[in-house]
């Protein structure tokens, strides 16, 4: 199916998918560590095969130039999603597609199984203005609080402060870079440089999503 987006050099993505028929592509932390891993390196415009790479740190895989700037991320159980500015009309396409690949191959060759592992190619919503851009941080951040309350967007939080701790404590998500305590390897993925200044002040990134969190 063709896609009905147009990448462009400099514009903000919101990039999603799923596990097909809704599965879960995540079966435990290696998973995710594995996944976050390929996203670091999938961001360099060089070729790479993991294998090569399973015991490199970020630190010793020098990315001189990138596909794409990441601005958050983070992984659920059966989804992900990844906010991206693209560095050229091709970066995004070429990033995911890495991305994509690599990890459906190691999965079904982890779990012994063909055949696609998302669902069809992955979604991309153009992010067009402030607002919008802005919001997401809030909401790619906050998709982990539903294993905490699972129907928190109906009925509420019941405990804002054990909602607050709970992201405060996922390591699956670009959060805890955001709240300035970027001492995590995984803070490397992230170019805030190429994204607005929202939260130049220490703990205004806390701040709005607490206020996301209250207003639910």
């Amino acid at each position: 199916m063709q896609r009905k987006i147009t990448f462009a050099e400099g514009e903000y993505y919101h990039i999603y998918n799923r596990g097909v028929d809704k599965r879960t592509i995540f079966m435990g932390e290696d998973d995710k560590n594995h996944f976050i891993r390929m996203m670091y390196f999938s961001l360099s415009i060089k070729p790479f095969k993991y294998r090569d790479l399973e015991n490199t740190s970020f630190h010793e895989y020098e990315i001189n130039k990138k596909l794409v700037a990441i601005g958050a991320y983070c992984l659920m159980s059966n989804h992900f999603h990844i906010l991206v500015r693209a560095k050229d009309e091709d970066g995004i396409t070429k990033f995911m597609s890495k991305l994509s690949t690599g990890y459906a191959a190691y999965f079904n060759k982890k779990y012994d199984r063909t055949g696609s592992l998302f669902e069809g190619a992955f979604k991309a919503e153009h992010v067009d203005n402030d607002r919008h851009l802005k919001y997401l941080f809030a909401y790619i951040h906050l998709n982990p609080v539903k294993m905490f309350e699972p129907k928190w967007k109906v009925s509420g939080i019941a405990d804002r402060q054990g909602a607050m701790r709970f992201l405060d404590h996922y390591r699956y998500s670009s959060y805890y870079e955001h709240v300035n305590r970027g001492d995590r390897e995984e803070g490397l993925i992230l170019e805030k440089e190429a994204f607005p200044k929202y939260f130049e002040e220490k703990y205004s990134f806390n701040n709005v999503i607490q206020d996301w969190i209250t207003l639910k």
